[in-house]
């Protein structure tokens, strides 16, 4: 899979433009949390750091062996890689070959290209250039096709049940419990074997269910999984989780056995998300349960780069930290091959399932398997939010609602409510923006407020 584009745009002028956003902690970057001289946002500013609550931190602090002026410079630091890494992608266009940050505190941000004549635009934003051989749309075609491979053999595969880009080794990694049964894969899928990595797996990933009695939510008064983030559907009220929890039409009780609601939609295999509309004993509300039972806020759904911190919420283990490994992984569980969840290194037990990642107030995704415990360590993987939102339509509960209704967007495309990814383009204003991070858009959000998010071409 070699690089075979080659560019001659001014990859120069583009970093130039976006020269005042450099990320906070990288060497030659501004002081964390200093705003640019026409007193834009900042991403952390957007993205609201400042809100991480103290029992959030608490467990950034146990969890990733950190004090808490750390952890809140990590999450400030976070924030700036992500809009950095957003304008180096789209500057660097076809040969971009992914980002991540990583030291105690996210304060080195790594951008990878295929062509060394990007490294002066990528080292002029503060970040660390590293030139590979494999484009990260190259390496997302070869897992596409090793993922089709798997979904032909069906649980022939699930010994060869994770399958990932790793942006930080220039691969696709396969992880097996029987390794042959993944290089036969990849054999199968016809993808050029220097581009795909096999790692020995110890066991098999599978979806945390639990039916024993506990907290969160039980679905048809039988087994136990946790509640993902609130959500609206016009005027109804409820909930995202994971579609291996119920199936459509499945009813649910609280955490009370109180009755609370029904599935109306799950999709598992091929996705693993779910939501359940409440009735109206229940409110939604844009909090998730922290630890010791405190209201950890959700301003938002802004997707944190490899290597990020996350946090976990579930209703067996409670509060727990780690970072993101890999996006857009492929899990074969013994029900299916599930696409497009993200890899972290937080643990999680069954009734877990369906519960909340979060990385500082940004809603990431909902439980979804892994492996491992929380006495010893694992490896969990959940679906993201946005897909899940935009999937069934649903709206975020953030703390930013305030029930009021989302300005007009000035004749333009850009719309509350819509979930956007990189690349996407806008008018609003007048102006034309394209999107830098994935997101859903909600009122206080519109482009020309939040350079984090938007870049106007």
């Amino acid at each position: 899979m070699p690089h075979r584009h080659r560019h001659t745009r001014a990859v120069g002028a583009a970093a130039a433009a976006t020269a005042a956003l450099l990320v906070a902690g990288l060497s030659g970057s501004a002081s964390a949390g200093t705003a640019p001289a026409d007193s834009a946002p900042t991403a952390a500013e957007t993205l609201r750091t400042d809100a991480a609550p103290p029992a959030l931190l608490r467990a950034m602090e146990r969890d990733l062996g950190l004090d808490r002026r750390q952890a809140e410079r990590r999450l400030v630091n976070e924030a700036d890689a992500g809009a950095v890494a957003g304008r180096l992608r789209a500057a660097l266009g076809a040969d971009f070959a992914g980002a991540w940050v990583r030291g105690a505190e996210s304060g080195t941000l790594t951008v990878a290209t295929t062509d060394a004549a990007d490294v002066a635009a990528i080292e002029a934003q503060g970040a660390v250039a590293q030139v590979v051989r494999h484009s990260l749309a190259d390496l997302d075609a070869a897992k596409a096709r090793i993922d089709r491979a798997a979904a032909e053999r069906g649980a022939d595969a699930a010994d060869a049940a994770v399958r990932y880009v790793d942006v930080r080794t220039n691969t696709v990694t396969v992880q097996a419990v029987r390794p042959p049964v993944a290089r036969a894969l990849v054999a199968a899928a016809g993808v050029d074997a220097s581009a795909v990595r096999v790692e020995k797996a110890a066991e098999k990933p599978r979806p945390l269910y639990d039916l024993r009695g506990g907290e969160a939510y039980y679905i048809n008064n039988s087994g136990r999984c946790s509640i993902g983030f609130p959500v609206t559907k016009g005027s109804q009220e409820g909930f995202a989780t994971a579609g291996h929890c119920g199936r459509t039409g499945a009813s649910t009780t609280g955490y009370n056995r109180v009755a609370q609601g029904t599935f109306q939609g799950s999709t598992f295999p091929g996705r693993d998300m779910a939501w359940v509309a409440v009735n109206s004993n229940w409110r939604a509300t844009p909090y998730v349960s922290g630890a010791g039972g405190q209201n950890v806020q959700v301003t938002g759904s802004t997707q944190a780069p490899v290597g990020a911190s996350v946090c976990r919420s579930g209703s067996t283990t409670g509060w727990h930290c780690g970072t993101v490994q890999q996006h857009n992984t492929s899990v074969t569980y013994p029900e299916g091959t599930i696409s497009g969840v993200t890899r972290t290194t937080v643990c999680a037990e069954p009734g877990d399932s369906g519960g909340s990642y979060i990385s500082g107030s940004q809603a990431q995704g909902v439980t979804s398997g892994g492996f491992g415990d929380c006495r010893s360590g694992g490896t969990t993987f959940f679906q993201p939010i946005n897909p899940l939102l935009q999937t069934y339509g649903l709206t975020l509960k953030t703390t930013g609602d305030g029930g009021e209704e989302p300005p007009p967007g000035e004749g333009g495309t850009w719309a509350a409510g819509t979930v956007y990814q990189p690349g996407d383009t806008v008018t609003y204003g007048g102006a034309t923006y394209r999107c830098l991070q994935g997101h859903q858009a909600h009122a206080g959000w519109e482009p020309p407020n939040v350079p984090a998010l938007w870049q106007r071409v």
